[in-house]
């Protein structure tokens, strides 16, 4: 006879939370407390139990889960993902101009000429060289990689971008630098971020809004500063005290 294990956890319970145009909010908590989850609810990549995700699409309110049709694709072209790690999220066998450019062929948004032009100017502003789109994965660094997806990402002009441990992967000053072409792209874009991050120092200096997860749960969520400076909940408490100080 097998004996259940006593006790079992939620992979995320009762999570509420909104996120305004144009902000960043940072998403943070412990490995296992749900945090990519949620991530991957939003986007419609898990579908939840039960609940809603609210998204103004196009001017209107709508529930992300219930959409069909040309209505989820619209919603698929407004929400975007950037991987974690740069390494396994690119296809090896194809080149960068293909890895770009594949949205805009799924979405039949562009082709031929059109559809070059589009991905050399999206490799312009990721910092990369329109002719770098001839090479494949394996010619590029981590940071460079981490490059084209975001390029990947943005191909479709979207409204709403996911970051999940977007610069985990990467060297510290490659991830300063990814983080500032992120603030750059935000800037010029207007786009709205969920940074979902373990390293709380890059949640403080990157981020707008601070959402902490424990088990499933959001117990605290506050402005940046204010929850760094005078933290509410004992969790959070503890998260921050594991912050190395400065010499």
């Amino acid at each position: 006879m097998i004996k259940r294990a006593p006790g079992w956890t939620r992979a995320v319970d009762d999570v509420s939370f909104d996120i305004q145009p144009g902000e960043t909010l940072g998403l943070v908590g412990e490995s296992g407390s749900g945090k990519t989850t949620v991530a991957r609810c939003i986007l419609r990549a898990l579908t939840p139990t039960s609940g809603e995700v609210l998204f103004n699409l196009e001017g209107r309110e709508v529930d992300v889960h219930a959409l069909a049709g040309r209505e989820l694709t619209a919603l698929r072209r407004k929400m975007q993902m950037i991987f974690q790690d740069p390494f396994s999220s690119l296809n090896p066998r194809m080149t960068v101009r293909q890895i770009v450019g594949e949205p805009l062929v799924i979405h039949r948004l562009a082709r031929g000429s059109e559809l070059n032009d589009r991905v050399a100017e999206i490799l312009k502003k990721v910092g990369l060289k329109p002719e770098e789109g001839a090479l494949y994965p394996h010619a590029f660094s981590g940071g460079e990689r981490q490059r084209i997806g975001i390029a990947r990402a943005l191909i479709l002009r979207p409204s709403f971008v996911v970051a999940d441990e977007a610069v985990s992967a990467l060297d510290v000053s490659v991830a300063a630098q990814v983080l500032n072409l992120l603030q750059d792209l935000q800037a010029e874009f207007g786009l709205t971020y969920l940074f979902v991050a373990h390293n709380l120092d890059i949640v403080r200096h990157f981020c707008d809004r601070v959402a902490v997860m424990q088990a499933g749960r959001i117990v605290e969520i506050a402005e940046t500063e204010e929850l760094f400076t005078a933290p509410r909940h004992p969790y959070t408490q503890t998260l921050l005290s594991f912050i190395p100080l400065a010499p």
